[in-house]
């Protein structure tokens, strides 16, 4: 099998604090489905160090930017895993990047030794004697990888950056420019200054031979100033080495049939149990359509908009079961609504995965009201468990999602429902419309079952990442 290194901060299920890892995770065996043996290198974290005790060192770097480094290979959950075990920069209490809302004041530096571990192994192996033929980096965190490799002489070694969110840029002083190992004659804007300062993002977007994207719009819009917050210059530049390819889910872990009480588009009485349970645990009574939102709870996903839009959707008789962290103001308001509106709006703040696969099974409707969103899975577990989406018209979320106008309805293709602009007064639209259709119960069948007949795995794109792959490959 050919062979490739991906290099990122998270992956399911070692660590997840979004989709990130959720693609990270999937990759590897779709990828093996189609002749690539994807091997993933990511940090250890404190959490990971106890996991991997017994695992065996496959590769040592004695002066890993202020302490030793050392690699060690294992398996968890089908994915081959290779553990940059470094205490000095990845030991210690709090998130990957944070610790109580705070960054990491070494981050740079932190992540800057994961993608120089990365380009080592792209360049020399490891010492069981695997060595990729191509370097995949994932985001800022691993995007010094390319340059490493671009900056250590003549490469075999074909590179590929996948922009997952180009908000995140790792951005660094210009003055740590030795510090992270990086040439100053490299230093200006065809190469790693990016305006007057570092980004790794950037790097990895001038110096990498492909730039992937998480969708196909995504990519499009990304060379538009509002999308690409000042790299849509070197994106259209690199036009002709950009792809979107639209993230996939795993299907064998978001699965109705797979659920406590499963059901399928043939056997859809299961769904009805799964929504009488879901009510029972978030202590609601819904007339109309039950929605859900589990987010981020941030301006970037629209959640500022729920407060505005709510009250009229709850008089129509809808209800809301909402799951999320995030901004504390945003928190407080949307805690405010569950109390202004018991039965109907409820709230929990935080994260659990088990609850999120209770919430899918039993809602109507899923909604994400993103002002941008590279890719989005929500939607797209939405449309796998019947759970109807209702979507801003932006990036992967206009890619997978076809919106119920009287054409798609006519023709028999619609899956959701859509609105544009991302403002309050579209998406309260957007629920009307929701209401309106939830109310026609042989309409809401037919959409429930166009969308769970959606292809959302992997096969697909593993076919264009495939052929992404190929297309770099080196002597």
């Amino acid at each position: 099998m050919k062979r490739v290194l991906s290099v990122a901060s998270e992956c399911v299920p070692l660590v997840k604090t979004g989709g990130l890892a959720d693609v990270v995770g999937a990759l590897p065996a779709a990828m093996a489905a189609q002749g690539w043996e994807m091997r993933v290198l990511l940090p250890a974290y404190r959490s990971l160090r106890g996991p991997i005790r017994d695992w065996h060192e496959v590769f040592v770097e004695e002066d890993l930017f202020g302490g030793r480094g050392v690699v060690k290979a294992g398996r968890v959950e089908g994915v081959d895993l290779l553990l940059l075990d470094a205490p000095h920069l990845y030991d210690r209490e709090g998130g990957p990047y944070s610790s109580n809302g705070t960054d990491w004041p070494d981050n740079a530096q932190r992540f800057a030794a994961l993608s120089w571990v990365a380009a080592k192994i792209a360049r020399f192996g490891l010492g069981d004697g695997w060595r990729p033929q191509v370097l995949h980096a994932h985001d800022w965190q691993a995007g010094f990888a390319p340059a490493y490799l671009a900056f250590g002489g003549p490469r075999d070694v074909g590179t590929v950056i996948t922009i997952h969110n180009i908000a995140f840029q790792g951005w660094a002083d210009p003055s740590m420019l030795e510090g992270l190992r990086l040439p100053r004659h490299e230093f200006h804007p065809g190469s790693l200054e990016y305006y007057g300062g570092l980004s790794s993002l950037k790097a990895a977007m001038a110096l990498s031979d492909k730039i992937t994207t998480v969708s196909p719009s995504y990519a499009a819009e990304l060379m538009r100033p509002e999308f690409g917050l000042g790299l849509q210059g070197l994106i259209e530049a690199r036009a002709a080495d950009v792809v979107g390819i639209l993230n996939g889910v795993d299907v064998d872990v978001w699965d109705p049939e797979g659920e406590d009480m499963p059901y399928s588009a043939k056997k859809p009485k299961g769904k009805a149990q799964a929504r009488a349970a879901l009510c029972e645990e978030f202590e609601l009574d819904v007339p109309g359509p039950l929605a859900i939102v589990v987010s981020r709870l941030t301006d970037q996903k629209g959640m500022d908009l729920l407060p505005q839009v709510l009250p009229d959707f709850i008089a129509a008789g809808g209800g809301l079961a909402l799951l999320g962290s995030g901004d504390t103001a945003l928190e407080g308001a949307l805690l405010d609504l569950a109390a202004r509106y018991p039965g109907r709006v409820s709230v929990k703040i935080g994260y659990d995965e088990a609850l999120s696969h209770r919430m899918f099974a039993g809602a109507d409707a899923v909604l994400v009201p993103s002002r941008f969103e590279p890719c989005g899975l929500t939607q797209m577990y939405g449309l796998r468990y019947g759970t109807v989406p209702v979507v801003a018209a932006v990036g992967g979320l206009a890619d997978t999602v076809i919106h119920a106008n009287p054409a798609a309805l006519a023709q028999g293709v619609a899956t959701g429902i859509s609105f544009h602009p991302t403002d309050a007064p579209a998406f309260a639209d957007a629920l009307r419309r929701l209401v309106s259709l939830h109310s026609d119960s042989k309409t809401w069948a037919q959409i429930v079952k166009r969308g769970m007949a959606q292809p959302v795995g992997w096969e697909a794109s593993a076919a264009r990442y495939a052929a992404l792959y190929d297309s770099i490959l080196r002597p």
